[in-house]
């Protein structure tokens, strides 16, 4: 037998555990049902481990081999217990599980919480899980019991989530002969979690669906009651499943508590058999842009859970929720040979030009839902345009856009083509990291002049793929702020109200002057075909890297030199014609005015002047004469 007369060992959590659980000690959270779906995941989690261990170490089931999940309710002694009998912990295993973040999902979500300003936080842990830790929600002491399968050693956990937690080895006869047992002493506010009614309700409404199968003791001493039978919802026939059931099944495997935007559920059949069950969810999970990138789709090989880290879908379509169940797939392979199995390649190709696919149906049927999810999702989507040459056709039909014509309404790419100008070569973008701004930039102006619609593209992965040699329908994409416009074959739409240059020569001598003066910061100084309200704007040369991109590199430190940008003049502007006839022989003058045009481009590209105290004093300098 165990030595029960060893003490206990104390441990303190990791730090980002301590915060997290301060947090939902002294804080009022709006749903605290949560809980319960997060510890029943876990239970369940650990029953389909030991399936899969069982495959080569059948020995660890004994005699004992149905996984199930018992609820225990102790109303008179406000105490909730979780118990079944999957792979269970050993002490190090508690120490490794309990103590320390582990996904990324609840560090993000902590995240989240302490840069929160609006005071949504207390909202968030009633849509989202954080895993265990929740229970402390609802519960001033936690002990787990937990025997690891094959095992004659058991261990207790124990914490009141105050900062710090023990571990120490039990008698064999208070453990489970197999699993993990989880002991809530609930606080007062929390007793109506030991009721009947309540854990039924709460239950069959969140984890109705889990394939395990889920019983209930009214008290300790009571008889065992089925409450949900652990049949895998994706086995069954769509026509037998509810869009309630469906959303049941969406929040216990995404762990989120909005509806399914999109359910994708359908059979293979072929070389390949398996069967799908996947979720586009309502809102941005917290790990969208998890640096990582991570999937969350689960792998299952007849009905026997194998990993939530098989990279069944491409990283651009993360934010999908759900499972694959292989019926082909040996179960005898390590995870690691399964991830280069041909036959999940198979499933992989499968699976992705399904979603995409489904995706395309939406945006045909339903452009209002099609519109949601592409406001949620739309900039991961994007990042497939990049990374995924096989299916950019794909994408880019999938792709949507606000542009100068279209502001309020998602534009497709399949509406500009039909609607691009006699003459129009290329589709027109300006890549910037705010929409309004985007929509006033000088070098939209020339385009918006003669009626040519411009893609407003505000994402950070905009300056990555459109610089990758991308077309549509023959089209390529051209920034409107590289090179020169080339819209003299398209005229203005209204030639009554266009600009006309004035003072030629004078104009052609400041442009000349000013090429020599910033030849060391310009690497072009010339009159624009692109600006019609404005007067000087910045391009950047025909074969260097579209300005927005080259910010994000030189921000990122990966640009040791930036290219010189080309300065843009509009001659029938009345200030530059003012600025012209100024500049009356002074070389001084004119070279305040090369560099104060050459600010104010930078100032309407949002950036500073490069020399803020020469940019005020030659300002000073010229007002000064203008007044007299």
């Amino acid at each position: 037998m165990t030595d029960t007369a060893v003490a206990p060992e104390t441990h303190a959590f990791e730090a980002d555990v301590s915060k997290l659980l301060h947090m939902m000690v002294h804080s009022v959270y709006s749903d605290k049902d949560v809980f319960l779906r997060e510890l029943i995941s876990n239970a369940a989690d650990a029953c389909e481990k030991l399936r899969y261990e069982a495959i080569s170490h059948p020995e660890i089931l004994s005699e004992d081999s149905a996984p199930r999940i018992t609820i225990t309710l102790d109303p008179d002694n406000r105490r909730l217990t979780l118990e079944d009998n999957g792979i269970g912990m050993t002490a190090a295993d508690m120490g490794e599980t309990l103590g320390t973040i582990a996904r990324s999902g609840t560090k993000a979500f902590m995240d989240r919480i302490a840069a929160d300003k609006g005071g949504e936080g207390s909202q968030l842990i009633g849509q989202f899980g954080v895993g265990f830790y929740s229970a402390f929600m609802v519960a001033d002491r936690v002990e787990v019991i937990s025997r690891r399968a094959g095992s004659d050693e058991a261990a207790r956990w124990s914490s009141d989530g105050q900062g710090t937690y023990t571990i120490e080895p039990v008698a064999p006869e208070e453990a489970p002969q197999r699993g993990t047992r989880v002991v809530l002493h609930l606080l007062e506010d929390a007793k109506s979690y030991a009721e009947q009614f309540t854990v039924e309700r709460i239950v069959k409404a969140q984890s109705g669906h889990v394939p395990v199968p889920i019983f209930l003791l009214e008290k300790p001493d009571a008889e065992a009651k089925e409450i949900t039978d652990g049949a895998a919802l994706w086995t069954k026939s769509r026509s037998d499943i509810s869009e309630e059931d469906y959303a049941d099944f969406y929040r216990s495997v995404a762990g989120q508590f909005d509806q399914p935007a999109l359910t994708i559920h359908y059979r293979a059949e072929g070389r390949t058999e398996y069967s799908v069950l996947t979720f586009i969810p309502e809102s941005k999970p917290f790990d969208l842009f998890d640096p990582d990138r991570k999937g969350r789709i689960k792998l299952y090989v007849r009905r026997v859970f194998i990993t939530d880290e098989a990279e069944i879908l491409p990283r651009y379509l993360r934010f999908v929720r759900g499972l694959v169940d292989s019926a082909d797939l040996p179960l005898n392979m390590s995870r690691e040979m399964i991830q280069d199995s041909p036959i999940l390649s198979a499933i992989q190709k499968g699976v992705t030009g399904r979603v995409l696919s489904e995706l395309e149906k939406l945006s045909n049927n339903d452009a209002e839902a099609y519109g949601k999810v592409w406001d949620n999702f739309g900039a991961v989507l994007k990042e497939g345009l990049y990374e995924d040459f096989e299916r950019r056709e794909a994408l880019l039909n999938l792709a949507r856009f606000k542009t100068t014509s279209s502001m309020e309404n998602w534009r497709s790419l399949k509406d500009y083509v039909a609607d691009i100008k006699e003459n129009q070569t290329a589709i027109y973008y300006a890549v910037g990291n705010d929409l309004a701004r985007l929509a006033t930039s000088p070098q939209i102006e020339g385009f918006r002049a003669r009626g040519i619609e411009v893609l407003l593209l505000p994402d950070q992965v905009d300056s990555f793929w459109t610089t990758i040699g991308v077309d549509y329908e023959g089209k390529p994409f051209k920034s409107v702020t590289q090179g020169a416009a080339d819209l003299s074959l398209i005229p203005p739409a209204d030639t009554g109200d266009a600009p006309k240059a004035e003072g030629g020569e004078t104009i052609d001598a400041l442009v000349a002057f000013a090429k020599q003066t910033l030849e060391d910061v310009v690497s072009d100084v010339r009159i624009s075909d692109r600006l019609t309200t404005s007067a000087v704007c910045l391009v950047a040369p025909e074969s260097g890297m579209d300005r927005q991109l080259e910010k994000l590199l030189a921000s990122a430190g990966q640009l040791p030199a930036a290219a010189k940008p080309v300065l843009e003049i509009n001659a029938g502007h009345g200030l530059i014609a003012k600025l012209a006839n100024a500049a009356d022989g002074s070389d001084d003058m004119k070279a305040d005015i090369a560099h104060l045009l050459l600010d104010e481009a930078r100032i309407a590209d949002g950036e500073p002047p490069a020399d803020p105290r020469a940019f005020a004093e030659r300002l000073e300098r010229l007002m000064t004469r203008a007044l007299g």
